[in-house]
């Protein structure tokens, strides 16, 4: 049986539509991700001829690569590492107890509240953000002084520019990211499946491990993702609370941009954060996969063996 003409013209334009959907985010990929990215591939293969110049590309080489992985960049970029993880992972822990309160424990009256209340300070400009924690961390800041009022410290604070103070400003400003997508997995859980835990034995625990874990791991690789590849190029917040101590990689590459106007060495830079943050990424998926088959082995109940037992019991 042949198919109509009129039904192949009409699957054509199904299709012809549906293209037309994905084109927005496509002219956004090429032009805003592919044609930058691709600029500062082919700008690292060059070098700086002169010091009035700030890049040529006229003899190609990977000498901007060797040249920027120093001990210097390769120190930066450990500290870099370990305030991304270290930050990610503190936002984990502060917003799952949070978003499960705000999914489980609100009426849905005030869930919309609470929400609102965490997106306002993210809708502050972000540079704004981070200058408030200088001043409230600086030693002549109020926290300072209330500290030494109430005999807590003896001196002035000095926590500000150090890595504490940036870890601290980070965890601040990303937490947002980490709880909305653990809130929407968490608000969309079926309740009911913890109470039939519940009744077949298993404490708070159990519960917690079996049900709401397993079904908010979409929501913590979502949030994880979200907090720690912006994280790693994070350039305002060690600029603003870092100082000498707290520097991070996203400084080094615009530095050389701006500062030393050395673009091809800015742009290897670059192009190595992002693989490293590429690489990262795929060892994440792979160590989240690897903990949801672990988990859904150990949440099999061997039936066979089970029933057995029930009938005896009969």
């Amino acid at each position: 049986m042949r198919t109509a003409p009129a039904a192949r013209t009409g699957g054509r334009r199904l299709r012809w539509s549906i293209g037309m959907l994905a084109l927005p985010i496509s002219v956004w990929l090429v032009f805003f991700f592919i044609v930058p990215f691709g600029l500062i591939l082919w700008y690292s293969f060059g070098d700086k001829p002169s010091l009035y110049v700030t890049h040529s590309n006229d003899v190609l080489s990977l000498d901007r690569y060797v040249e920027a992985v120093s001990p210097a960049f390769l120190q930066t970029f450990g500290r870099t590492l370990e305030i991304s993880v270290v930050g990610t992972i503190l936002c984990l822990l502060i917003a799952f107890p949070m978003a499960y309160w705000m999914a489980t424990k609100l009426s849905p009256r005030r869930q919309g509240l609470v929400l609102a209340l965490v997106l306002i300070p993210y809708w502050t400009n972000f540079l704004v953000r981070t200058i408030g924690w200088q001043i409230t961390l600086s030693p002549e800041g109020f926290l300072s002084e209330g500290l030494q009022a109430l005999g807590l410290r003896d001196g002035p604070l000095e926590v500000l520019y150090t890595m504490p103070a940036v870890q601290l400003g980070v965890v601040y400003n990303y937490l947002p990211l980490m709880i909305l997508p653990l809130y929407v997995a968490l608000e969309r859980m079926d309740h009911r499946l913890l109470e039939a835990s519940r009744d077949l034995g298993a404490n708070a625990f159990e519960s917690f491990r079996r049900v709401t874990l397993p079904l908010a791991l979409p929501g913590i690789a979502a949030g994880m993702l979200l907090v720690f590849v912006p994280l790693m190029g994070d350039y305002i917040t060690p600029s603003v609370l870092g100082g000498a101590q707290g520097g991070m990689v996203g400084q080094m590459v615009a530095g050389q941009f701006n500062r030393a106007q050395n673009w091809a060495l800015g742009s290897a830079m670059a192009v190595i954060l992002m693989l490293a943050i590429l690489a990262t990424v795929v060892i994440f998926a792979l160590v989240a996969r690897l903990v949801g088959s672990v988990l859904g082995r150990v949440q099999r109940v061997d039936l066979s063996a089970a029933l057995p037992q029930q009938g005896g019991a009969r």
